[in-house]
């Protein structure tokens, strides 16, 4: 199974692919950042955002993606900037009919550390040491993307998994 993980930001949108090998084990196929550079506007960043989950989707054919809930800010602007690159990722894996799921950052930590508090650079080691890479090879915004593809792929091979995938966005 081959799950593609996003971590939506208009500037810097992580993402990860995992490949979940028989018997449980995982092969990171592919982590990195679609870039926007700061003086771009929000609707090129939007074009280029969905340009790339594309290729992505084209290049490692994923069965699912899955995506971190939306979460609530108390600046209203940066809360309607993320929800605009959500919707453009969502947008470009519907179109390309790739099922996309979402968990809280908490759930996805906990399905890659057992810690559910753990920060980015215990996520990044334990990710680092079970995908085979130098941890230096995980950018530090594809690290919460490949915990999140990662807590999918997981829950979608367990027994009792399916009851608890949540229905696609």
């Amino acid at each position: 199974m081959i799950v593609l993980g996003v971590d939506t930001a208009i500037r810097k949108t992580g993402y990860g692919v995992i490949d979940l090998q028989p018997g449980g084990s995982f092969k990171i196929l592919d982590c990195g950042i679609i870039r926007n550079g700061p003086s771009l506007p929000h609707s090129e960043c939007l074009r280029r955002l969905s340009g790339g989950i594309r290729e992505l989707v084209s290049s490692f054919h994923p069965d699912a993606a899955s995506l971190e809930t939306a979460f609530v800010s108390r600046n209203i602007r940066t809360a309607m900037i993320l929800s605009l690159a959500r919707g453009s990722v969502i947008a470009a894996l519907a179109e390309m009919g790739v099922p996309a799921f979402e968990y809280s950052p908490k759930t996805a930590k906990r399905a890659a550390t057992g810690n559910g508090e753990a920060d980015k650079s215990q996520v990044a080691s334990v990710l680092a040491a079970w995908g085979r890479l130098d941890i230096a090879e995980i950018p530090n915004d594809a690290t919460d993307a490949l915990a999140l593809a990662l807590c999918h792929a997981s829950l979608a091979v367990r027994p009792d998994g399916a009851c608890r995938i949540p229905k696609p966005i």
